[in-house]
């Protein structure tokens, strides 16, 4: 077993997908194929299942997948200690981010930070909160943004910049009058929200605890798992969304979503580290450039 099949039954298993496995890695479909048939036929045990022209991972690959990944959190972690030995001339960071913070906050910051380590590649990638905190707690990325804190043993959560939460609507909506509103009046309308797991949808729902309501007392016609798809949904008038301002704004200044008049909801975003792995040059620079530059900032 190597540690190159291993990479590519991980790339496998999150897609369930040979051939977009193969082009995430950079790699034919038939490579891909065989690593994977080789790993099977090696040990003499089927970790897909075989269904038509898919593959789905079954229970011995579920198993598997959670020990794959520990092993090659452990390599990477290796690398970055023989990484570091270059003072940050060359090396990987790996960065996961949920979609609010990676959308539209942390763009400007790698940029900033490839500038001062153009040596330094950076591996992103995105999730949501949940997501993100469960692959920093398992060595799958050093460092974790976040937009609702996350309690989790071993991990240390800290403030990084502050956002908004703002109910949002489409201009044919009745909420688009501008009259003032409560969270009491949110049953009044149907809604559309984030996935759970979600930090949007957990300020949502902790929003809603301030009035002594819950989700069950709304109607919630869908939950969708992107903000994109949520903004189309609203603008497509089939009801309010609560959102972060900095998502919203550049559908607000094109006039195809308006703010609802409801007391808008600070939201902080954090930046996870686990406190016990190895924890590397490169992704010291990054934080001590978060800090530097952003602690406490408006998003």
């Amino acid at each position: 077993m190597t540690l190159e099949q291993l990479r590519i039954f991980v790339e496998v298993a999150a897609r369930q997908h040979i051939t977009q496995a193969a082009s995430h890695l950079h790699m034919t479909q038939s490579a891909v194929s065989a690593a994977i048939t080789a790993l099977e036929s090696r040990h003499r045990v089927a970790l897909f299942d075989r269904v038509g022209r898919s593959i789905v991972l079954n229970q011995a690959g579920r198993m598997f997948l959670k020990e794959a990944q520990a092993v090659l959190a452990s390599a990477r972690a290796a690398e970055a200690a023989l990484m570091d030995l270059s003072g940050l001339m060359h090396g990987e960071l790996s960065i996961m981010a949920s979609q609010t913070v990676a959308g539209y906050w942390l763009a400007p910051r790698l940029a900033e930070y490839r500038k001062c380590y153009p040596g330094i590649a950076l591996d992103i990638r995105i999730g949501n909160t949940e997501e993100v905190t469960d692959a920093v707690a398992d060595g799958r990325a050093e460092i974790g943004l976040i937009e609702w804190p996350q309690e989790r043993r071993g991990l240390s959560m800290r403030e990084v910049a502050t956002d908004e939460m703002i109910a949002i609507v489409a201009p044919e909506h009745a909420w688009a009058d501008g009259k003032p509103r409560t969270v009491r009046d949110f049953p009044q309308t149907a809604w559309i929200l984030r996935e759970p797991g979600s930090g949007t949808r957990r300020a949502f729902e902790s929003l809603l605890q301030t009035a002594g309501l819950t989700v069950d007392t709304l109607d919630i016609p869908m939950s969708l798992p992107g903000n994109e798809t949520v903004i189309g949904t609203v603008e497509a008038g089939l009801g309010a969304t609560l959102i972060s301002r900095s998502i919203a704004t550049p559908f607000l200044r094109a006039g195809t979503l308006k703010e609802a008049n409801i007391p808008a909801l600070p939201r902080p975003f954090f930046l996870l580290r686990h406190q016990e792995r190895y924890r590397s040059k490169a992704a010291d620079a990054f934080d001590a450039m978060i800090s530097a530059g952003n602690s406490g900032e408006q998003a």
